[in-house]
């Protein structure tokens, strides 16, 4: 019998659960020419992807081009490896905003505590990381690998 690779897509609930088991990934984002792409940490919960990042020329860009993709990959070899990739707007929601801003940037901020519970506190390990945000999930796509004997 020789070991062969097969692919397929994920289905949805599949690409959720490998969003909410994982908590680090890449974000992608376009500069004029450019795309950047960086590892970030972040929680996924109830159809949102939120992180935090720190002031800079990333945000600056993300402000005046907010379309992103966000890509989060489990991988034990070769031909056994899920992937997923989230497209969407980033938003950077602002806690002294309008009603929906506060709302946003509360749920935030309660998501990043349950994976790092002095997140945003005189306690955190990164202060420096204070811009929060979310990144709606609601175009996703997956693919697996995995080997079947034949």
């Amino acid at each position: 019998m020789t070991s062969q690779p097969t692919f397929r897509e994920l289905e949805p609930a599949e690409m959720e659960a490998i969003l909410a088991r994982n908590h680090v990934g890449r974000i992608a984002y376009s500069m004029h020419d450019r795309i950047g792409i960086e590892p970030i940490h972040y929680v996924y919960r109830d159809g949102w992807l939120y992180g935090r990042t720190a002031p800079g020329i990333k945000v600056r860009i993300l402000e005046h081009r907010p379309w992103v993709a966000f890509e989060v990959d489990e991988v034990e070899g070769l031909f056994d490896w899920r992937s997923v990739v989230v497209r969407g707007t980033i938003h950077f929601p602002d806690p002294d905003g309008a009603s929906e801003e506060r709302e946003l940037h509360a749920q935030a901020v309660e998501a990043l505590r349950d994976l790092l519970p002095t997140a945003l506190s005189p306690s955190d390990p990164t202060p420096f990381r204070n811009l929060v945000f979310g990144i709606h999930a609601s175009d996703m796509s997956g693919r697996t690998a995995q080997h079947t004997s034949q």
